[in-house]
């Protein structure tokens, strides 16, 4: 049995690892690499390994860094299953049909200038057509039941993150091993605590906040309401940029019961991403995966994803629109780290005032304008324009879905230790996941590995 690191070696991005049991091929995960422009075209235009030969895809939730490039996959012959929960598949369906078409409108926006300079036109990595005929392959689990492919079994546990997401627990040869997935944080409102799993020979777990420690989420209610209070009471607008699925819904959760208490104003809010809006259908369509805070909420009547002055905007007019707005508002809007869609207009038309703030509520992967936006520079590029950054920012880590070292080392102290052999840290840059190894080892683990791209190993 083998294990080969393909993608999310050393990045936050990009997830890919390829088991192989005799003749048998697994793929765990198959996300879209984001980064420089370069890079992440050939990363993700091609596979270092015969997508055909690949039996199954079992994918642990719908992020855009680990189901981003199924279509490619599939349109590079792979025919087996893709395996996952019922909630993961319609969130997938939803993002990589959002993704193929902001791929394909790219394309058309760049061959304008190709053409005009006689240079090669541009193909999107996939279009929504094979986003569609990706779909085929899907297949949505219960979790804890169990799905086989070839010599090796698999098991589906909550893992905490957002809706659907899963640890992905494998038993192959006499050993079990466990994937972690995205990790979630204890205590956290809509979704359940992570499930606890003992026992397992060979953990793979990320380590995004492997170096860092959250604040209280407790307190983010709180620390919330003050940044609104404040901005509103200077006449500005709150930029939030938000990933669509999960971070979307929380942020409108978390104003909604703010509203509810009296504790923040009446300011109109907008949620200013169709993605985000079909999201929040699928959230409502499955409450079977919400905790008891959320689901206290729905049997008292009370909509968590609903209340007076939240619009969530449909149209590209609408959202022009909202840079009219003069008022005090809030606009929601997706990418979470600020590389694509309607967020980059509004910080264009916002960024420049003082009285506004940009408030980051996720983890900003190097090389994005979130990233550049979270160290405050003072001038930041937008449609390949320079932009003076006047405005606030405020980064709030303690909305992240991601458990902290605090958190991952809670997890792996929860399992039987004295059975693990080695952990491989993924999905980590190079500091996080070096800041995990001797805490790991002060636990007990023997030998904690962090794999670089390409690596392989025998379990």
């Amino acid at each position: 049995m083998t294990i080969r690191f393909w993608g999310g070696a050393k990045t936050v991005t990009g997830s890919k690892f390829l088991l192989k049991s005799g003749k048998h091929r697994v793929l765990l995960e198959c996300g879209l690499f984001q980064g420089h422009r370069d890079e992440a075209e050939n990363t993700n235009r091609s596979f270092p390994f015969k997508a055909r030969e690949v039996e199954a895809c079992v994918v642990s939730h719908a992020h855009i860094d680990h189901v981003g490039n199924l279509p490619s996959l599939v349109k590079a012959g792979f025919r087996g299953r893709v395996l996952m929960t019922k909630a993961t598949a319609a969130l997938a369906r939803l993002l990589l049909e959002d993704s193929a078409r902001i791929q394909e409108a790219d394309a058309r926006y760049l061959n304008k200038k190709r053409r005009e300079r006689g240079e090669q036109l541009k193909e999107p990595l996939y279009t929504v057509e094979d986003a569609i005929r990706s779909f085929d392959y899907f297949e949505g689990c219960s979790y804890a039941r169990s799905r086989k492919q070839g010599p090796l079994t698999f098991h589906l546990h909550d893992a905490g993150h957002i809706l659907g997401s899963a640890l992905v627990d494998i038993a192959v040869e006499g050993k079990r091993i466990l994937f972690t997935g995205d990790l979630g944080r204890r205590k956290m409102p809509i979704v359940h605590d992570p499930v606890q799993v003992r026992e397992a020979d060979y953990l793979i777990m990320e380590a995004t906040y492997g170096n860092r420690k959250h604040g209280d989420y407790n307190d983010v209610s709180a620390r919330l309401a003050e940044v609104v209070n404040r901005v509103v009471a200077r006449g500005g607008r709150i930029i939030i940029p938000a990933f669509a699925v999960e971070r979307s819904q929380e942020i409108v959760y978390n104003l909604n019961r703010l509203r509810q208490n009296g504790l923040i104003p009446a300011v109109p809010v907008f949620v200013d991403s169709p993605l985000a809006s079909r999201v929040t259908e699928v959230f409502r369509n499955h409450p079977q995966y919400y905790d008891e805070e959320a689901l206290a909420m729905l049997n008292n009547h009370r909509e968590p994803f609903d209340f007076e002055g939240l619009e969530y905007i449909e149209s590209a007019e609408d959202s022009k629109a909202l840079n009219r707005f003069s008022r005090p508002c809030i606009i929601i809007s997706a990418s979470g780290m600020c590389e694509a869609g309607w967020v980059l207009h509004h910080l264009k038309n916002s960024i420049g005032a003082e009285r506004n703030l940009v408030l980051l509520v996720s983890f900003q992967a190097e090389n994005t304008l979130g990233r550049r936006l979270a160290e405050r520079r003072p001038v930041v590029k937008i449609f390949g324009e320079e932009f003076a950054r006047r405005c606030e920012v405020e980064v709030m880590d303690e909305f992240s879905a991601h458990a902290d070292q605090e958190g991952l080392l809670r997890y792996v102290g929860g399992m039987n230790v004295a059975r693990l052999k080695k952990v491989f840290i993924v999905h980590a840059e190079p500091e996080a996941a070096e800041a995990m190894r001797e805490p790991l080892q002060l636990l007990g683990v023997r030998e904690v590995v962090v794999p670089e791209k390409g690596d392989e190993f025998e379990l």
